[in-house]
């Protein structure tokens, strides 16, 4: 993501923030979005600058955010362009699955571990779905003991089980670390 999608998605965010909740403190936005207070102090400024909010001092400290009618149309907008990066994401990741699954198919891999159970996971599977490669199972990553209808694995049960194949499905370096120790084909999806 460029620092240009970077910037959009804080102001966004905190944007939604201030609609739902006028009274919202700098320090709940910082803690909200994850980011040092100062930063978000500087990000209310420039939001204040371009006249997307204003800002009423009540009593003391007390202040409220309100987005101007400018500040709502911006609101649209970035989420117009949050909207269609996601979009772009998924699209992209989508094709990098399937070329992954046209490599295996042409190695004759039949039976696919994925390793990971989050959402890149979730379109791993989708992705499978009438292709000749049975998924049988998923190492959960996060301790979920579900996946659709499939057998969840920990990372230690995965060696008595029987595969062709691991499909990576986790970008986390940790997790993908731990399949050093595991002797098995192992198919990562931004090498196809």
């Amino acid at each position: 993501m460029n620092k240009s999608s970077i910037n959009d998605e804080i102001s966004l965010r905190i944007l939604e923030h201030i609609h739902e909740s006028p009274s919202i403190t700098q320090r709940d936005l910082a803690s909200k979005l994850g980011i040092a207070l100062g930063l978000t102090n500087s990000y209310i400024k420039r939001l204040y600058k371009k006249g997307y909010i204003k800002i009423k001092n009540l009593t003391g400290k007390r202040i409220i955010y309100m987005l101007t009618p400018k500040g709502f149309t911006e609101k649209a907008r970035l989420t117009l362009n949050y909207m269609a990066r996601s979009f772009n994401y998924f699209k992209e990741i989508k094709q990098r699955i399937d070329k992954t699954y046209d490599l295996m198919v042409s190695l004759g891999i039949k039976e696919v571990v994925i390793w990971g159970n989050d959402e890149l996971a979730e379109l791993c599977y989708i992705a499978s779905i009438g292709l000749p490669i049975k998924i049988v199972g998923v190492v959960s990553l996060n301790g979920a003991k579900k996946f659709h209808n499939l057998p969840v694995y920990s990372k230690a049960e995965i060696r008595n089980t029987q595969f062709d194949a691991i499909l990576v499905a986790t970008f986390d370096e940790k997790e993908i670390a731990e399949l050093k120790n595991i002797d098995a084909k192992v198919y990562y999806l931004w090498q196809t």
